[in-house]
């Protein structure tokens, strides 16, 4: 379930335009009155504010909030406001231009690929090709070496069917297949690739569950007994997102505030790319995991307007110090 907290009379474009652009104006920016207005307004709410801003001043919302705004909350609040599919193919050209490509950056290009709806991961490739002039799989291909290219590139490409339909005899034996590649240490097998990129989410997740039935452990767990490369750590992201989407997130929350200093980037990514999906089932997930308040965690390790976009988009009021 979704976090964010729409009024219940949502003004006009044109008012909303008028409110930030005024917020801009004077001394200094109103930064409370940003929070107001984009931090409840959806996807498609915040892509016409953001068409009439750009006719009524002859300017990017995009570009002033750069200008006005500044440090981790200028970050959170730009990237929410990018239309979910251009914010996605944003963070994966990130991802994929760092100077050090680890399974840090290609954890991105996963969840894009594994917890996104085929028409989403479609609209992201379209704005991936506009923004960059180049494919995102020809850009996995060039910065990526194998064999986790082959599994990415099969994974971003994929276009899974979307409704419920399971096949028990084909998750057996697919099952089976899974643990033949296991048992002879070859991840990098065809069919791994194949059965992970093509098949419904729903299918996968009733064979991950046949394969505990059949050879008592997780697939998460047998492909960590193959070893601690990169491959294994992939492959154990691509189950881990398909199968548990929710405690994934959770776990990226937990990690990015976890240790000495604050990961904005993965905290953002976290909370603004699932503040309109699912927000509220990762907080219910990351208690269970960690015995304490996903909102608590965050007000602990933030703070000033930074902070209270966070809140915004957890769907919590103002934080009074």
């Amino acid at each position: 379930m979704a976090s964010l907290k729409l009024p219940q009379v949502v003004p006009s474009p044109t008012q909303d335009s008028e409110r930030i652009r005024k917020a801009f104006q004077g001394f200094g920016t109103d930064e409370k009155e940003i929070i107001l207005v984009l931090g409840h307004r959806n996807a498609q709410q915040r892509k016409e504010i953001r068409e009439t801003y750009q006719q009524l001043y002859n300017e990017s919302l995009i570009d002033s909030l750069k200008s006005e705004l500044s440090g981790d909350f200028r970050n959170a609040v730009i990237l929410w406001t990018y239309d979910p599919a251009e914010r996605h193919a944003i963070l994966a050209k990130d991802a994929l231009k760092a100077k050090k490509i680890g399974i840090k950056q290609l954890q991105v290009l996963v969840e894009i690929a594994c917890t996104s709806t085929p028409n989403h991961l479609i609209a992201v490739r379209q704005n991936y090709c506009n923004l960059f002039d180049s494919s995102l799989e020809e850009d996995i291909i060039a910065s990526v070496s194998q064999p986790l290219k082959k599994l990415l590139v099969s994974l971003v490409s994929s276009y899974r069917y979307d409704k419920v339909a399971v096949n028990l005899e084909v998750a057996k034996s697919e099952a089976s297949r899974l643990q033949e590649a296991i048992n002879s240490k070859q991840l990098d097998d065809d069919h791994i690739v194949w059965i992970l990129s093509t098949r419904n989410l729903f299918q996968l997740r009733e064979t991950f569950a046949c394969y505990k039935q059949l050879y008592g452990n997780t697939l998460e767990e047998g492909i960590k007994s193959c070893g601690k490369g990169d491959l294994e750590s992939l492959l154990h992201l691509v189950v881990h997102c398909i199968d548990f989407p929710e405690k994934h997130f959770a776990k990226v929350v937990r990690d990015s505030i976890v240790g000495f200093g604050t990961d904005e980037d993965s905290l953002n990514r976290a909370i603004v790319t699932r503040a309109e999906i699912d927000l509220l089932n990762v907080r219910f997930e990351y208690a269970n995991m960690y015995k304490c308040s996903l909102d608590d965690d965050v007000d602990g390790d933030t703070s000033g307007d930074y902070r209270e976009f966070l809140r915004t988009l957890l769907g919590n009021g103002p934080k009074g110090d």
